[in-house]
């Protein structure tokens, strides 16, 4: 199972030099994948929980290429109604091919009306949209134009209409931030959808949470990825059990001022490393 971490590419404290000290540490404690998020337009709704700067994922993880070597590169998630579709098969081809393969595209419906608006974008038929869109993706990267490349298309949705959709269009479904008994329940829902829509059922990838405490978390609404290191890693023994070709760690709790400091975010990873591959991890 490949473990990777949601990258803060938003917010007061981030700027070049943090995203850059941001691969630098994911890459050296031996994390798997590297992942950022996406907004276009920094409207109301989203900067009251993704504040600008907010540094675009191709830009961005374009640049991180060229400062890492091995650790794989995505998004989690990319809106996939905000850009053209061939445009978005075209940038992430051309990623793809630059970093020597290491892209993942994780994608979404997106959420925030008020960007949608600003963007001159139906809020309403995004779900449609989006279908459309990555079927588009999908057929322009199995053209010689887009150099017949095969990128893994995450679909991200914790609804029944995102689950179905990772079936039809994914090859992995990547729910996002939710609790271990909801994440055991939705595989079984993931197989059966398959099984109706008599397709193979894709590869499971969550979004976790990631933040440590020093005393237990107990109760039915804690998050995987919330707790002490020993309640960490039993979650991610228990996604391994379940399936998980890859789980992403995701350090930001949803305060902007977070981004200030992110040594403590590179700390709870540290430790999560050096419990999951002691005799490799660097200290950040």
């Amino acid at each position: 199972m490949k473990i990777g971490v949601n990258v803060l590419n938003f917010g007061p404290g981030t700027d070049p030099g943090v995203l850059r000290d941001w691969a630098r540490t994911v890459e050296g404690l031996g994390f798997d994948l590297l992942m950022v998020s996406d907004h276009i337009a920094i409207t109301p709704d989203v900067a009251e929980r993704y504040p600008a700067p907010f540094y675009e994922p191709f830009t961005t993880l374009s640049w991180l290429a060229g400062l890492t070597t091995r650790v794989r590169l995505g998004t989690t998630v990319l809106i996939a109604p905000y850009r053209h579709p061939l445009l978005t098969a075209r940038m992430a081809a051309n990623l793809d091919q630059l970093s020597g393969g290491r892209l993942v595209l994780g994608v979404g419906v997106g959420w925030a009306r008020q960007e949608f608006a600003a963007l001159g974008i139906p809020f309403e038929r995004r779900g449609r949209l989006t279908d459309d869109h990555l079927a588009a993706i999908r057929a322009a990267w199995d053209t010689d134009a887009y150099g017949g490349r095969r990128i893994p298309l995450w679909v991200g949705g914790n609804s029944d209409a995102g689950r179905r959709r990772a079936v039809r269009l994914g090859d992995a479904w990547h729910p996002l931030r939710c609790t271990m008994p909801w994440l055991h329940a939705a595989v079984g829902r993931l197989a059966a959808d398959a099984a109706e829509l008599d397709l193979p059922v894709p590869a499971f990838a969550p979004r976790i949470a990631l933040r440590l405490t020093e005393a237990p978390v107990e109760g039915p609404d804690r998050l995987a990825g919330v707790g002490t290191i020993e309640q960490i890693l039993d979650d991610l023994a228990q996604l391994r059990l379940l399936g998980a070709e890859s789980v992403i760690l995701d350090p930001y709790h949803g305060n902007p001022d977070e981004t200030r400091h992110p040594h403590t975010a590179w700390q709870a990873l540290a430790t999560v490393a050096a419990h999951l591959h002691p005799r490799r991890t660097e200290q950040p």
